[in-house]
């Protein structure tokens, strides 16, 4: 190991915007941080913090006892945990697997099952939070799945977030983070209705996000996204347009089959696809605040 940890190794495989957060936060709060990503340059970013740079995720799998999930579609998810050299191949029994990509609750529950007949147990533990929000460790993590198996991971969940609550049976944590997504998904595209808004009235854009942040107006989306929105400068990314697009589609599904209206939702769904469709998909989503701005452009126009 490149350096003595105070407690213990710990793998995360996926080491993008969110699993390199984790993987510094942990190797911060002193465990010894194994990781794994496709990309030769996320790997050694781990290696910079004092961590060690996996060869595959059965490499992360064989050293650590608790390995962090963080993958950002089915196909990596698929390959990462049952591919040629995947976290399957590697996982020696009684391994915790915290599991804390945005998935539909049938693809975990099948990995779920299983990883369990090679003795593995996975947990559903989804982020609220966005890659911002990671980086300064404020994200909340919902965990479900066996209990006995959550409690060993306590320490581990401090290690990289602000809180963690644990939700009962394995899918919980799912249900509860589409819930919260369906949430951001309308709150981020009223802050920039609200933003577009301001600036039709004259007003400037720095002086509205100072003072609406401070009064009832204010959201979390609002806060986190405003600053870019109000720059009108959508990268870095910290969820990037076309990756979210997978996370609407499973909320989509997830309401439509418990027939649950979602009115709200649906409606803000149009203005993510235009900003996709509209050359904005690897910029944040905080770029649904450039699509309103086309929108009031061209409805001045018409005047």
């Amino acid at each position: 190991m490149s350096r003595k940890s105070k407690y213990g190794e710990v793998g995360v495989v996926g080491l993008g915007i969110m699993g390199g957060a984790f993987a510094k936060h942990l190797a911060g709060a002193g465990f010894q941080v194994i990781g794994y990503d496709v990309a030769r340059a996320r790997r050694t970013a781990v290696q910079r913090l004092g961590g060690v740079a996996a060869g595959s995720s059965a490499d992360v799998a064989a050293m650590a006892p608790i390995v962090i999930t963080s993958l950002p579609s089915l196909s990596a998810f698929e390959a990462a945990l049952f591919g040629k050299n995947g976290i399957g191949d590697g996982a020696r029994k009684g391994l915790i697997v915290i599991e804390a990509s945005t998935l539909p609750i049938e693809t975990k529950e099948n990995a779920r099952q299983r990883l369990a007949a090679r003795g593995v147990v996975l947990l559903d533990c989804p982020i609220s939070g966005t890659g911002a929000q990671a980086a300064v460790k404020d994200i909340v993590i919902y965990v479900s799945g066996d209990r006995r198996a959550s409690a060993k991971c306590t320490r581990v969940f401090e290690g990289f977030a602000r809180n963690h609550y644990y939700c009962g049976e394995f899918g919980a944590g799912s249900k509860l983070k589409f819930i919260a997504n369906l949430l951001v998904t309308i709150h981020n595209l009223s802050a920039a209705e609200a933003f577009v808004l301001a600036e039709r009235a004259g007003l400037d854009s720095n002086l509205m996000y100072r003072v609406i942040k401070d009064g009832a107006g204010t959201s979390r989306m609002f806060e986190v996204r405003g600053p870019l929105m109000a720059k009108r400068r959508y990268l870095p990314a910290t969820m990037k347009i076309d990756v979210y697009q997978k996370d609407i589609a499973i909320i989509k599904q997830f309401a439509s089959k418990l027939k649950c209206p979602t009115p709200l939702f649906a409606l803000s769904k149009r203005y993510y696809d235009m900003a996709y469709a509209g050359g904005y998909e690897k910029q944040d989503t905080a770029a649904v605040h450039a699509v309103l701005e086309k929108l009031a452009r061209n409805a001045a126009k018409r005047r």
